[in-house]
């Protein structure tokens, strides 16, 4: 675990730039040279180049210079790349596997004149411009803009990616609309269509916050205004406008027009085009998100012959770089049910973990609402990446389901990458030990025992080079040990994908169509398993409220007879559990034995269940103010309940510097895997009335940010200039880094993380993002040293989890 992947680096000094005007310059020449580093889904991530710029021991590249030397001993020496007739950046007979994914590339600019320019760079996961952190576009999308400002002289570009093209462009208008990366709703015929919701970017290349904007969108003579919430200097922002779609009455492709409004001047002006479909017709629809209170969508591929209640519903979650419209038309409507793709937030996302659950969660209440499904019929399935999210859905919330059907699919990043990279399996260090652990919930073999009581149908060609089909038959294997209800079909000579009886296969759908999920009153035994309460607490009657040691794996074996009038099982690591008696006559005295302690509860409501010194006890319910189901822990927590970024104004020039930058680049990232949008504000700005219930995300440390006291006053972890406090435990100096999550005060549900340092140095260690990576594990909290970036684990001062009551615990902490 603790050995270094190299990557490429290169140096690329360009030629003097063209007048400041709208011209876009096209980077050509350069050096390259590679350099140590190892970035993946965990929290450790380590980077020689960027620990040499934090600490400003970077020197300029000189074709021919070393710039170190290599785990072998060899020294790494620049050298000189040109760029190929498609503008590609990479080194001759390399090419992007040669140097890994983390490769840099060092650009240069000479501008005549200070300005602002918007930076497009592709096949790149990250960089640095004069020394900031600005989000990569790393599968190429090429809609993503940077704004950057120029300073008149040298500008220099850290670039972290092994094949990349790369441009600046000068804009003429200080705000303007960029239309390349929409999201849309369709125009169904028929339907009411006059509050329909869109969103674009709204970009802000001037150095003030921008304030008062609003769209006006005109569609066939209907026109609706909608107010734009602040735009961060130098930052861009998708934002939500409604429109009236009620004048189309015909299919076709309808253009709509969109002002960008400063005090009811036009500034910007774009056309874009809206889809009109008749209701038969697969479409897309937007909805508010309140992860973020961003516009995401979902597809639909209508019931054929219109939608009637209590039919069956279909959730199909997409393959890697799939729109979740391309999805939803790869089906045939069916006459028994309405089929739905969700988005994952983007065609990438995260895998289907983390907000790209919380996206398939969120699409599937509305569309129960909105077709109103027998929910005894409700079924999953999808593809590759898809298929991931099938068995990672199936085993997380196994009773949602009726059947579920993975395509192409593997059940685990640990057996399978991306460019976000693997899930180590394991390591040798304690310390990465704890940092594994919690993201525990993503290895659904662990789970596997949740799929008992669900029928479940895997589909795979056994010709797939991209996913093997190995994953299948291991599958297979596991289940084929205990499930009773297992349907498996290899398709002969079939490769990841041979047209749309991949996902659209008929005998998946008869599988469906055999399965009922049955009512919560029939079903009296339950073998549930979660390493996270917050993500998967319950199953039907029973929950798993609090664990003894958190996000270790926790199970419940249970069996209730109602004509008896009892419940007996068995728990591991679990400490605190709710039962549902309802089911139980009114008033009647239930007997439960757990463990073998035996219990006798009146039927008056929920019984909970505390675990202490080896016996079970009834307990009261616990406080909102202690872990549970509502707010569990993690870092990533957080980032949920409309978060909001709260950067800092009390330190010095450089420190609150480093807090807008590390909030805008959040803030870019987010945007670019989750499709999201996020308020940044100054702490002078932050009160807990204004922004309640939503998470919090607070840039800097209590010397600098004048809300720390607001949100982290009782917080066992602390952060000043030079000195980091955990309980008893302190250390000093600069380069110290530290990230931990918190319950929000006043909130039963929100949460505050803290990206923070001792100094510039450890707030620049921080820089790293690696928890918007899908199924990353980030622990309650971690403290480190800069030197991290150089030597790994090593450097991990302390990390691990609070207890229930929300104390440090030396029982659930590695401290080194």
């Amino acid at each position: 675990m603790n050995k270094l992947h190299y990557a490429l680096l290169l140096v690329l000094t360009c030629m003097q730039a063209p007048a400041f005007s709208q011209d876009t310059y096209q980077f050509k020449q350069g050096l390259m040279v590679t350099s140590p580093q190892r970035y993946g889904r965990e929290a450790i991530y380590t980077d020689h180049l960027a620990y040499q710029l934090y600490t400003n021991q970077l020197k300029t590249p000189i074709e021919g210079a070393t710039f170190g030397n290599g785990d072998n001993g060899q020294p790494l020496v620049w050298q000189a790349v040109t760029a190929d007739s498609a503008n590609r950046l990479f080194r001759r007979g390399g090419g992007r596997g040669a140097f890994g994914r983390g490769a840099y590339m060092y650009l240069t600019y000479q501008s005549e004149k200070a300005g602002p320019a918007l930076l497009n760079i592709k096949g790149n996961s990250g960089l640095y411009f004069n020394g900031e952190p600005h989000t990569g576009d790393p599968y190429s999308s090429g809609w993503l803009y940077i704004p950057v400002q120029l300073k008149k002289g040298l500008n220099e570009i850290y670039v972290r990616g092994a094949m990349i093209t790369a441009s600046l462009s000068f804009p003429a208008k200080t705000l303007q609309l960029i239309t390349e990366d929409p999201t849309m709703p369709a125009i169904v015929i028929g339907e009411k269509n006059d509050a329909l919701q869109g969103a674009v970017v709204v970009m802000n290349t001037s150095s003030k916050e921008w304030k008062g904007l609003q769209y006006r969108v005109t569609l066939q003579g209907k026109q609706v205004t909608t107010a734009i919430p602040a735009i961060p200097p130098m930052s861009s922002r998708k934002v939500p406008f409604s429109f009236d779609g009620s004048a189309v009455n015909a299919t076709g492709k309808p253009e709509c027009s969109i002002a960008l409004l400063d005090k009811n001047a036009v500034v910007d002006e774009k056309k874009i085009i809206v889809e009109a479909v008749t209701a038969a017709d697969k479409y897309s629809s937007t909805f508010i998100s309140e992860i973020d209170g961003s516009l995401q969508y979902f597809a639909v591929a209508p019931q054929l012959n219109g939608t009637k209640k209590g039919s069956a519903l279909f959730l199909s979650v997409h393959g890697a770089g799939v729109e979740a419209i391309g999805q939803a038309r790869a089906y045939q409507s069916k006459d028994w049910g309405t089929l739905v793709a969700a988005t994952n937030r983007r065609p990438r996302g995260f895998n289907w973990e983390d907000w790209g659950r919380l996206d398939a969660l969120e699409v599937l209440s509305i569309a129960r609402n909105k077709f109103q499904p027998d929910p005894q019929h409700i079924y999953l399935t999808g593809h590759s990446m898809g298929g991931h999210g099938t068995w990672f859905l199936g085993a997380t919330y196994p009773d949602k389901w009726a059947a579920i059907a993975p395509c192409a699919g593997y059940p685990t990043l640990k057996g399978y990458g991306s460019a976000d990279g693997l899930v180590p399996d394991s390591s040798n260090s304690p310390m990465e030990q704890m940092l594994l652990r919690s993201g525990n919930q993503s290895d659904v073999i662990k789970l596997v025992q949740n799929y008992k009581p669900l029928g479940v149908y895997v589909f795979h060609g056994d010709a797939d080079r991209t996913v093997s089909v190995n994953y299948a038959r291991q599958m297979r294997g596991l289940l084929g040990g205990f499930h009773t209800d297992l349907s498996y079909y290899e398709y002969p000579g079939g490769e990841h994908w041979f047209g749309d009886i991949s996902v659209d296969w008929k005998p998946i759908f008869d599988f469906f169509k055999w399965h009922n999920r049955p009512v919560d009153t029939a079903v009296n035994v339950i073998d549930f398993i979660t390493s996270n309460p917050g993500i998967s607490s319950s199953f039907r009657w029973a929950a798993i409220q609090q664990q003894e040691h958190p996000l270790q794996y926790s199970r419940i074996k249970l069996n209730r007879n109602r004509g008896a009038k009892t419940i007996n099982g068995t728990t591991e690591n679990v400490r605190l559990l709710k039962l549902d008696l309802h089911d139980f006559a009114a008033g009647s005295d239930v007997k439960v034995s757990i463990d073998g302690t035996e219990i006798t509860s009146k039927n008056n409501g929920p019984l909970y269940l505390l675990h202490t010194n080896g016996k079970w006890a009834a307990h009261q319910q616990p406080s909102l103010d202690e872990k549970g189901p509502h707010r569990y822990g993690t870092l990533k927590d957080a980032f949920n309940n409309r978060m909001v970024f709260v950067y800092s104004t009390g330190g010095s020039r450089e420190e609150n510097e480093w807090s807008f930058n590390k909030a805008r680049y959040d803030a870019e990232t987010w945007y670019y895997r989750g499709n999201g949008a996020v308020d940044i504000i100054s702490d002078k700005e932050y009160a807990l009335d204004k922004y309640k219930d939503r998470g919090v995300i607070i840039y800097g440390n209590k010397s600098i940010n004048k809300a720390w006291n607001t949100l982290l006053a009782n917080c066992p972890i602390q952060v000043e200039r030079n000195k980091v406090t955990a309980g008893s435990k302190q250390w000093t100096g600069e380069e110290i880094s530290a990230c931990f999550v918190w319950p929000l005060t006043g909130s039963n549900t929100a949460s505050v993380a803290v990206v923070s340092g001792s100094g510039l140095t450890g707030m620049k260690a921080a820089y790293a993002n690696q928890y918007f990576a899908g199924a990353s594990g980030f622990p309650d909290f971690m403290i480190y040293d800069a030197k991290m970036l150089m030597t790994g684990v090593d450097e991990v001062k302390m990390s691990g989890f609070y207890d229930n009551l929300w104390k440090l615990s030396e029982a659930e902490m590695i401290l080194k």
